[in-house]
This record gives structure tokens, C-alpha cells and sequence, in this order.
């Protein structure tokens, strides 16, 4: 099964109060939707926890391959390997991120 999901993550404030969303379709049609707030974070931070919380829903439903489309550049860049992590406090995440492609046959 092929999942395309959407992701995005914001703060009030850099950083500030913050919140994630998820949007993963099949087939073009709305399978799952995630929303929550996550606390005090960076931008970057949550835009990298709602790729996290994205691809553990994928897991869940049992996915194979996985497309993923964010506005963040930095952290799409990030994890295509075109961008290092510079900041201590993504790396953490960025690493959960890579370790969960394994469960995927294609992201």
C-alpha cells in the first residue's frame, strides 16, 4: 500500500508554543488526520515531529511505501542527505526520522 502524507509543523514565536499536523491520503482520499499541540519547540522541531508522528501512523497501517511532502526545505533537505544537521537538538529527530524509513520498502 502506498501512502501520500502531508506534514507540516509551526510554533508561535521561535521558539514558542507549537503544533503539528498530518494529512495522509490513498488513493487521493483522506485516510488519517493528526493534529496536536506538542508544547515549547522550534519550528524545526516541529516539523520534524510531525514526520515522526507521520510515519509511525504509516507503520501502523501497515504502508510499504511512503511519499511525503512538506514545505520545510531545511529538513527535506536534511534527510534527502543534501543538508547536514548542524543543531544538536534536531539530530535526535532527524535520526528517529532515518530509523524509521526501515520499516518501509520505499520513502
Amino acid at each position: 500500500m502506498k501512502l501520500v502524507i502531508f506534514t507540516d509543523g509551526g510554533c508561535s514565536g521561535n521558539p514558542g508554543p507549537a503544533a503539528i499536523g498530518v494529512v495522509i491520503t490513498k488513493n487521493g482520499t483522506v485516510i488519517k488526520e493528526i493534529s496536536r499541540t506538542i508544547g515549547e519547540a522550534t519550528n524545526n522541531i516541529a516539523e520534524y515531529t510531525a514526520v515522526v508522528y507521520a510515519l509511525q501512523e504509516a507503520l501502523i497501517l501497515k504502508a510499504r511505501d511512503v511519499l511525503i511532502k512538506t514545505d520545510s526545505e531545511l529538513m527535506a533537505r536534511q534527510l534527502n542527505g543534501q543538508y547536514a544537521v548542524k543543531h544538536g537538538h534536531i539530530k535526535p529527530l532527524f535520526d528517529q526520522v532515518k530509523h524509521l524509513y526501515s520499516g518501509f520498502r520505499s520513502v
